[in-house]
């Protein structure tokens, strides 16, 4: 291992542990540890969402997708970019205005109804493993490639940091790691992109041309069908990707970290600025590697393509500029972790031992301990999931979370805010129908079965041809709200005009 590239990553260890010795300290109460206690202004939350947000599937994982694929690869920038607009629109201010530290909270805000609050903690629970095992999977990977050493090493470097992260430092220290890798991520890809840049003269039209000789693609690699040739696929990932964001736990849980709507839409337009610009430098990212590193060497260092961009920076930086990417990769991969970890962990703590279990009334004392057990519970068993799935192809975990956000969790955010005749039984059959039509969808997807061995988890034929099946379970989680309403005889139009003030003035009773 090159000494560069262990100073950087001690430096980065050192840096997020201060931060977390600091954020103990301010750590007092259950607000404190779920919301930074509503603290966080519109700029720092914004960066703290573009740090939980930009994973390391989109920094790693799209730069060499574009680099393998040309226009295909930036499919995931496009999908992963709008569905901001989406959250901006019709999410962010309603959920700040209604909700408390969780997504259950929101939805209860109109309906007091304890089994909504378990089936919302449910969907939750799932979305947030399904989502750790892929990064946890992912990040063992990529560091026993970065940095030599073994998987299981790997998995429980990450698994140790992002669990003292949460249990002591709660979300004012994920906050600061989020908004630290954020702001080391966009300087390392300014500074790649500028000497890609270099490289072409600064003309983005010799770069587009180089690029087209520089593969075996030809002028192909400009155009959209090399990877992805099913339209019907194609329109059931980006349905998945533009609608799952609006209902992931870990990035809904940042709007409760700011004092108002206001705030909360502030945060969503500097996530947004920072977002967009990042995504489109992995243009820049892909090109560069697809021209100074070649197809073959980034196919030889990993098949997925996810080594492309530390590549191209060892390519046109050298060794420093390598070690800086491949620390900002740690980095990256810590931040996101220990959001999930958050979300995860209110779900236990919050929603079914604070409000379930004990009825409203434990105490903050008693919240707070509930909360950093479930913390260390969620991080233990993902650990040990994660140990036992290294040799799974977990690529597509990470499009089923965005899948089932988007089929269970987004309609019953709509349809509470937006629809006067919604009701509870409406709420439950939303949730339930598009939680188990992603997951049923799935298991019986090209995802599970493939009659090549080796191509998926298990040899045989699919019975759904899909590999995201958000085309289907989309419409059925907004399917089984509408016929969960209409069949139940449940309507309160004044509870209604409650919420419908609240969420659009913030307004709360004292």
């Amino acid at each position: 291992m090159d000494a560069t590239v262990v100073i950087l990553f001690l430096s980065i260890v050192l840096l997020t542990l201060v931060i977390t010795y600091f954020a103990a300290k301010r750590t007092q109460t259950t607000g404190d540890f779920y919301t930074a206690g509503g603290g966080l202004t519109g700029w720092q939350n914004g960066l703290a969402i573009a740090g939980d947000y930009l994973s390391a599937a989109s920094f790693l994982g799209i730069a060499g997708a574009i680099a393998l694929h040309g226009f295909d690869g930036f499919f995931y920038s496009i999908g992963f970019l709008i569905a901001y607009l989406v959250v901006l629109l019709l999410v962010a201010e309603p959920l700040r205005n209604l909700g408390k530290y969780t997504l259950a909270d929101m939805i209860n805000a109109r309906f007091d109804a304890k089994k909504i609050r378990g089936v919302a903690a449910l969907s939750t629970i799932t979305i947030v493993l399904f989502y750790m095992i892929a990064q946890l999977v992912g990040a063992g990977a990529l560091i026993q490639l970065l940095f030599g050493i073994d998987y299981w090493i790997a998995v429980l470097i990450v698994g140790i940091m992002m669990t003292i992260y949460v249990l002591f430092g709660g979300m004012i220290a994920t906050s600061w790691v989020q908004i630290t890798k954020a702001v080391l991520l966009m300087a390392g890809m300014v500074i790649i992109s500028f000497l890609v840049l270099l490289k072409f003269n600064f003309n983005i039209s010799t770069m587009f041309t180089e690029v087209k000789s520089a593969t075996g693609h030809g002028a192909d690699f400009l155009k959209p069908g090399l990877k992805y040739t099913d339209p019907l696929g194609t329109i059931s990932l980006m349905i998945a990707l533009v609608l799952g964001t609006s209902g992931l736990p870990h990035i809904l849980m940042r709007f409760f970290t700011v004092k108002d709507a206001k705030t909360a839409r502030s945060s969503v337009i500097t996530a947004t600025w920072t977002i967009g610009v990042f995504y489109i430098l992995t243009l820049f990212l892909g090109f560069g590697a697809a021209a100074f590193v070649g197809e073959r060497n980034i196919l030889a260092a990993n098949p997925g393509g996810n080594m492309a961009a530390p590549l191209l920076a060892e390519v046109i930086g050298g060794d420093i500029l390598f070690a800086f990417i491949s620390a900002v990769a740690f980095a990256t991969i810590l931040a996101v972790v220990a959001g999930l970890v958050l979300s995860g962990a209110s779900a236990f703590a919050h929603d079914l031992y604070g409000q379930i279990l004990k009825r409203g009334e434990a105490t903050d004392k008693q919240q707070m301990l509930a909360a950093r057990y479930a913390a260390l519970s969620v991080s233990v068993f993902s650990i040990l999931l994660a140990l036992f799935a290294q040799t799974l192809n977990v690529a597509f975990l990470v499009s089923l979370a965005f899948c089932i956000a988007a089929s269970a969790n987004l309609p019953v955010i709509l349809y509470t805010v937006y629809w006067k005749r919604f009701n509870t039984t409406g709420a439950i059959t939303a949730m339930l129908c598009g939680l188990a039509s992603a997951l049923i969808l799935v298991s019986i997807s090209p995802s599970v079965f493939s009659p090549n061995e080796g191509e998926a988890l298990f040899v045989g034929n699919p019975l759904f041809p899909l590999d995201n099946p958000a085309l289907i379970s989309v419409p059925l989680g907004f399917l089984g709200g509408y016929i969960g309403t209409i069949l139940s005889k449940e309507h309160d139009a004044t509870r209604y005009a409650e919420v419908k003030v609240k969420a659009n003035t913030g307004y709360r009773d004292s």
